[in-house]
């Protein structure tokens, strides 16, 4: 036995391994590229360390991948045979069971196991911030901030990772609205861990929701550093500093980033497809031709179309094909959430593939078709309930832009107004590029259908 850095047992006897599994944790909470890396030293000196490969198979579950459910099955099958090898501790197989009941279709059993094990050694910063991210994939925006919040007290400054759980404070402070506090913890868990782009992001989310992009492009430039060494989640970071860019009306650096940083590297994870396709469609929304740019998006997302993990990468999926005019692959994902709607099912993941995703999915299809009434139908049916399908207020204003596109094109310009105004009142009052564009729109709309006579005169 062996005390990892926060002072918990671990059934390891290799200090290589109790050494690489703390790299692992703080890599993990930095979303550092070396996280795989530490892990796998990990398994090579301890292979019979239940935790760490249930914690591997939450690894890849979080990538949303129809392919990677298998491989993740086989790490629950590997940490139950090193489990009855070197009998795990009482907080290990928390791990365990977590990873078993996600990959039966019950993430929220394995958040009850993250915070169970958070109840009896709250300083287990993997804990946290697993629990955070499947919070973070099912929507649990309130969930998230709650599970933070009650652990807080007990990182001192002593604790390694005291930056990093302020910056998940930071982002759940945010996504609940609280946006002056969320920009005091991201700056504070910045100072402390100088690598933690979650943080550093969610600072960035302040900006984008009090509409001072501005303001937010001088945070992050001269900080590249802290999500430099980042997995993915880099392109991430990249990605908000081009949505600064948009709102500015700096098209050129939007594209510059677009083209240099964010899909410079071709890859088919379902967050970068998710930055890509929001990125463009918000661009066309502009009327801002994106040149063939949707072509490899579309062709990545081709191949996605019956994943049926996560509706969060379904919905982005289905803007690439649609963006890039691919029908037929457009059409098979209807057909998939339509099959998959039709069949009640204890899959959590999957049933937000029937509500809000089929509603929404429908909404898209019409909106690609210019059939703006039954996208705004559809569109306006699926928002109240959008945000369980994950991801953050940012990430889904992509929807929300199309749902009140959708309205002010199919003539529904009351409900635009509505949705404009609520989406003002989200964002402390105050107006983005986007809002005062569409207001202006719906002025001018209206002044027209007086004139018109289809509207009675003030």
């Amino acid at each position: 036995m062996r005390n990892d850095q926060f002072g918990y047992e671990m059934t390891v006897s290799s200090p290589v391994a109790a050494e690489a599994w703390d790299k692992m944790v703080l890599a993990f909470l930095a979303h550092a590229a070396k996280t795989p890396e530490y892990l796998g030293s990990v398994l090579k000196e301890a292979p019979d360390f239940a935790m760490a490969h249930a914690v591997k198979g939450m690894f890849f579950l979080m990538l949303a991948r129809r392919e990677l459910v298998d491989t993740a099955q086989e790490a629950y099958a590997a940490a139950l045979a090193g489990a009855g090898r070197v009998a795990p501790t009482a907080r290990e197989m928390g791990y365990v069971r977590g990873l078993g009941a996600w990959l039966e279709g019950r993430p929220s059993e394995a958040i009850a196991e993250m915070e169970g094990i958070l109840a009896r050694w709250p300083e287990d910063a993997m804990a946290m911030k697993i629990s955070h991210a499947i919070r973070f994939m099912l929507g649990d925006g309130k969930g998230m901030r709650a599970s933070v919040e009650a652990v807080l007290p007990t990182y001192d400054a002593k604790n390694p990772a005291r930056g990093y759980l302020l910056g998940c404070h930071a982002f759940t402070l945010e996504e609940t609205g609280e946006y002056g506090r969320a920009e005091s913890a991201g700056r504070l868990g910045l100072s402390l861990s100088p690598d933690d782009a979650w943080g550093l992001h969610a600072v960035a989310h302040v900006f984008d929701m009090t509409a001072n992009a501005r303001a937010g492009l001088s945070w992050l430039d001269g900080r590249e550093a802290a999500w430099a060494h980042c997995n993915n989640f880099r392109y991430h970071v990249w990605w908000h500093k081009a949505l600064m860019h948009l709102d500015q009306g700096e098209i050129d650096a939007v594209f510059e980033l677009y083209d240099t940083e964010i899909r410079a590297d071709k890859t088919d994870d379902y967050r970068d497809i998710s930055n890509g396709s929001a990125l463009l469609t918000r661009l066309e929304l502009e009327g801002i031709s994106v040149g063939n740019r949707w072509e490899e998006l579309a062709d990545i997302s081709e191949r996605r179309t019956e994943d049926a993990c996560l509706a969060f990468a379904d919905l982005h999926y289905l803007l690439a094909l649609i963006g890039g005019d691919r029908t037929m692959a457009v059409k098979r994902m209807m057909a998939r959430l339509q099959r998959d709607a039709k069949h009640t099912t204890a899959d959590e993941m999957k049933a937000r593939l029937a509500t809000p995703g089929l509603s929404a999915a429908t909404g898209l299809e019409a909106f690609g078709e210019g059939d703006y009434k039954t996208a705004f139908l559809n569109l306006g049916r699926a928002r109240r309930s959008m945000q369980q399908v994950g991801g953050s207020h940012a990430q889904r204003d992509v929807f929300e832009r199309l749902t009140i596109d959708s309205a002010i094109r199919g003539g529904f310009l009351d409900d635009a107004e509505m949705i404009l105004e609520e989406r003002l009142a989200q964002r402390a009052g105050r107006l983005d590029a986007y809002a005062s564009t569409r207001f202006d729109l719906i002025a001018e709309s209206k002044g027209e259908w007086k004139q018109a006579g289809r509207l009675p005169a003030e």
